[in-house]
């Protein structure tokens, strides 16, 4: 019995997946993000971090804001921007 590149022990049949899937998660850019820096955005406190930051959404998207209190509803000046979340001050 010889042994195949393609028909190696215990791979069975080669599957076929659509090509194209890929070449279309390519083609799309990053994901747009609904906050930027230097903007001031109106927001709902609702978690505390570990640190004792808090923690707001903007269009689900995650903002960190420095001694911010739960239940509070507080403009906030983004200074960061990063993939997955926001840092902001309080904007007086």
């Amino acid at each position: 019995m010889s042994y195949d590149r393609n028909r190696g022990y215990g791979r069975g049949r080669k599957r076929s997946y659509n090509n194209h899937a890929s070449k279309n998660l390519k083609r799309r850019g990053p994901p747009t993000k609904p906050v930027e820096v230097g903007k001031i955005y109106e927001v709902d406190i609702t978690e505390i971090t570990g640190k004792g930051d808090g923690i707001a959404r903007v269009q689900g998207f995650i903002v960190f804001i420095e001694n911010a209190k739960v239940g509070n509803k507080i403009r906030i000046k983004v200074t960061e921007v990063a993939d997955r979340f926001a840092k902001a001050t309080i904007e007086v």
